[in-house]
């Protein structure tokens, strides 16, 4: 549901508009107020959930998402809308950086492999299917009325959630001490990710040109953030986050930065397709988004499958799967630009299904390598801040991508088919960069096994931890 909403609301944004009434920056605040919360809380809150039990954290969390969905569904006015996204967004960022650590708490080995591959498998699903979940709900529902029920269908899902949740996951789980917040450090890493964040998701409404002054200051508070941290950890206290993580747990720095590398593209590429799709060919937004599906399918199936292989190639089956999406999306973009505009939307279901399945081998993969030295008294935190880092890289493609799209569509007037084109490009070259940090890592871990004779961090049950965990 969290993921969802991200992607979900952009094919009902004419509908809202229509029927609230909504001016062009309003808009825009009903998407990126919700995506903007979503990053800054999930630091924060995947610290909270280390100290103070993740099951705690998530079960608050999931009931405040339930009420705001409720809240946003029901919605009288553009301002009463966009208050509710906002918080929507900070219970979505509070309850995704539990996720992963209750799966680091309850899991290990092979088992923690497969459940990351549930995981993996859910983010790609969730994250591609958006366009046609929100289709289908406003092609049921009805122009009129049906944008409500984008946000009012999360509240049944969100209750069944809820139960099961307290049903079934283990109480406790936190350090079991009420340890001192790191109010200083949360304090820079919020205003450091709302200083990047903020020019990102504002981009359609001018934000780059008005506020391109905030990256430098963001550049300036996170580092700040991290001499801050380096303090705290230096004089034994308890700090936002470990600055450990980066320094000397193998393979988190360089999956983060994959992480952040891989979501430019593949965040950025859907609001193109939808562009692309229903301004340039006609097509509606379920035909729109049924054209990307098989994207979502590969994904999600791969996924699956990538969560038991990750324990046998470890960085060579993400490698692999960052050479897919590559190949794939580079594919894509050459029939974009090449095919006939009435074959376009099946030319492209087959590239699209090859980047799917590389896909479903970047995500859980990562998560699962970057993850698997951390130790469990850290891993919200640690999920917190790889999660922020994709967020981050989700807002950048968000708005270059589809700037490049406009950009392209300025110089040769309506030539869609090259504006897709040289934007699904753009995101090929992107992944690229997440390949390349991908090998790196996948070199380095081998290199490291060869040369000093060390258990191969890549391999299961190699027992290369860097610091014990006393949970």
């Amino acid at each position: 549901m969290s993921l969802l909403d991200v992607s979900i609301v952009s094919v009902a944004l004419p509908s809202i508009q229509r029927a609230l009434g909504t001016d062009a920056a309003g808009i825009q605040w009903v998407v990126s107020g919700y995506a903007l919360t979503f990053g800054l809380a999930l630091v924060p809150a995947g610290r909270l959930g280390d100290a103070f039990g993740r099951r705690r954290l998530f079960m608050l969390a999931l009931s405040g998402f339930v009420l705001f969905s409720a809240l946003a569904g029901a919605a009288p006015s553009t301002g009463w809308l966009i208050a509710a996204r906002l918080f929507q967004g900070l219970a979505a960022g509070t309850m995704a950086p539990q996720n992963s650590a209750l799966i680091q708490q309850l899991f290990s080995g092979a088992e923690r492999g497969r459940a990351f591959g549930l995981f993996g498998a859910t983010v790609g699903l969730s994250t591609a299917v958006g366009p046609v979940t929100g289709g289908v709900i406003l092609a049921l529902a009805g122009e009129e009325s049906g944008w409500r029920w984008i946000f009012l269908v999360n509240v049944p899902i969100g209750v069944v959630a809820l139960v099961l949740a307290f049903r079934l996951l283990p109480r406790g789980g936190g350090s079991g001490k009420r340890a001192e917040i790191d109010y200083v450090g949360a304090a820079l890493v919020g205003a450091g990710v709302l200083a990047v964040m903020l020019p990102l998701v504002l981009a359609e409404a001018g934000g780059l040109s008005r506020l391109w002054w905030l990256f430098p200051v963001g550049a300036v508070l996170l580092a700040a953030f991290v001499a801050w941290e380096y303090r705290m950890t230096h004089r034994g206290r308890e700090p936002l986050l470990n600055i450990k993580l980066l320094t000397e747990t193998s393979g988190y720095g360089t999956g983060a930065a994959l992480g952040m590398a891989y979501f430019v593209g593949f965040s950025g590429i859907w609001l193109v397709f939808a562009l692309f799709f229903q301004a340039g060919l006609g097509y509606t937004p379920l035909q729109s988004g049924l054209v990307v599906t098989s994207f979502a399918l590969g994904s999600a199936a791969s996924s699956v499958i990538g969560g038991r292989l990750v324990e046998r190639f470890g960085r060579a089956l993400t490698v692999t799967g960052l050479t897919m999406v590559v190949v794939g999306l580079a594919t894509t973009a050459l029939v974009i630009w090449s095919a006939p505009p009435s074959t376009t939307g099946v030319a492209v279901i087959a590239p699209l299904l090859v980047a799917g399945i590389g896909g479903g081998w970047v995500i859980s993969p990562n998560t699962t390598m970057t993850l698997r030295w951390v130790p469990v008294g850290m891993a919200g935190s640690a999920g917190g801040a790889l999660q922020t880092g994709q967020r981050i890289g989700a807002a950048i493609g968000t708005s270059a991508l589809p700037g490049v799209f406009y950009a392209v569509l300025a110089v040769n007037g309506r030539d869609y088919r090259g504006a897709a084109a040289t934007a699904v490009g753009i995101a090929a070259l992107t992944v690229c960069v997440a390949l390349s940090i991908g090998i790196l890592e996948w070199r380095r871990s081998r290199h490291r096994a060869a040369g000093v004779g060390a258990p191969d961090p890549d391999a299961p049950d190699s027992g290369h931890h860097h610091y014990s965990d006393p949970h």
